[in-house]
């Protein structure tokens, strides 16, 4: 007797034989491309892609690096989708047809993605029909995890997209009292929105250090985190982080080495943590505590989603990304 196949959803007619995928077929060139739609294998599921968030390390395969190769796979580098399950293999029991679902895949810049049951979240009616870029709000919420907000310190975040966005909600919602530092007074108005205390607009860097200092009472910060991801931004979050307090790596670093005045860090005796996580197991449970909280109302991150664009504008949403607008968050892609 032949092995069951994959289950697709009830009710769901005729499966479509092909879907679109964005394609970057150069640097600075995207694409849509149609690729047959694959059936999941016995412990995968297909998910009808709702909308992938667009993250900021895309920007190394948009912009090109020596070491990469074109044209890149269909849908890649699309990594914070969420979406419906429209099939599921035959060994499958943890979810079913209809679950609406955030996911882990890399290429998720597509109208379906085949990803293992196990990498899979699945999301709680209080989320019917709110975007939800899972990965991204799993990694801020490790963020928050590996920086220990409690209640009473004083947080400095230096740089509010996103993440940075994300996390002074996260860190208010511990008790925290924020500080943010940004370029860009929309940003600053977000952050205040989030939570923020008191905000800072970004300067030379004595008055910038100055400004916080006078904001938190005189002293430095308990807990600094660098959302950034550049070497002005390192420097800043250094040299805002007090005795014995703690430095939160949490922006994407991507173009180049970069220096640390190990001496300050050394003599103030600071923690420092990188708060990338790669161990899917640990990805996951990020995203799961994340969408606990938004459907608790926790934070309400639909406000940081600003910027909607079709498959075949994945080039401009990179594009934005980049260039980062006035009004400019986070973008996404929508099939």
């Amino acid at each position: 007797m032949a092995a069951p196949g994959p289950h697709p959803c009830a009710g769901g007619g005729e499966l479509t034989r092909f879907d679109r995928a964005a394609v970057l077929i150069a640097p600075r060139r995207a694409d849509v491309v149609r690729v047959r739609s694959a059936d999941p294998g016995p412990h995968e599921v297909r998910v009808a892609v709702e909308g992938c968030g667009v993250c900021g390390s895309n920007l190394a395969l948009w912009q090109g690096r020596p070491w990469f190769e074109y044209p890149r796979p269909p849908g890649a580098p699309g990594h914070e989708a969420w979406g419906e399950i429209d099939a599921v293999g035959a060994e499958v029991s943890t979810v079913r047809c209809g679950d609406r679902v955030a996911l882990l895949s890399r290429c998720a810049f597509a109208d379906r993605a085949l990803v293992d049951a196990g990498e899979v979240v699945v999301l709680a009616p209080a989320l019917a029909g709110a975007a939800f870029p899972g990965e991204a709000l799993g990694c801020a919420w490790n963020v928050a995890r590996r920086s220990g907000f409690t209640a009473g310190q004083t947080v400095t975040v230096v740089g509010v997209g996103f993440l940075g966005a994300v996390t002074i909600a996260l860190a208010t919602a511990a008790g925290a009292r924020v500080i943010a530092v940004s370029r860009r007074p929309f940003a600053l108005a977000t952050a205040r929105a989030m939570g923020a205390v008191d905000t800072v607009e970004l300067g030379e860097q004595a008055a910038t250090i100055a400004a916080v200092v006078e904001i938190a009472g005189g002293a430095l910060c308990d807990i600094v985190v660098e959302a950034v991801g550049s070497q002005w931004a390192l420097d800043l979050a250094g040299a805002l982080t007090k005795v014995g307090g703690r430095l939160v790596i949490a922006g994407f670093h991507q173009d180049g080495d970069r220096s640390v005045d190990l001496q300050l860090w050394g003599w103030r005796g600071i923690d420092v943590v990188n708060a990338h996580e790669r161990d899917p197991q640990v990805v996951l449970d990020g995203v799961r505590a994340a969408a606990e909280l938004v459907a608790a109302g926790v934070f309400d991150p639909a406000p940081l989603l600003t910027h909607r664009y079709a498959l075949d504008q994945l080039g401009e949403a990179l594009a934005a990304v980049e260039s980062r607008p006035d009004g400019f968050l986070k973008a996404l892609v929508c099939p």
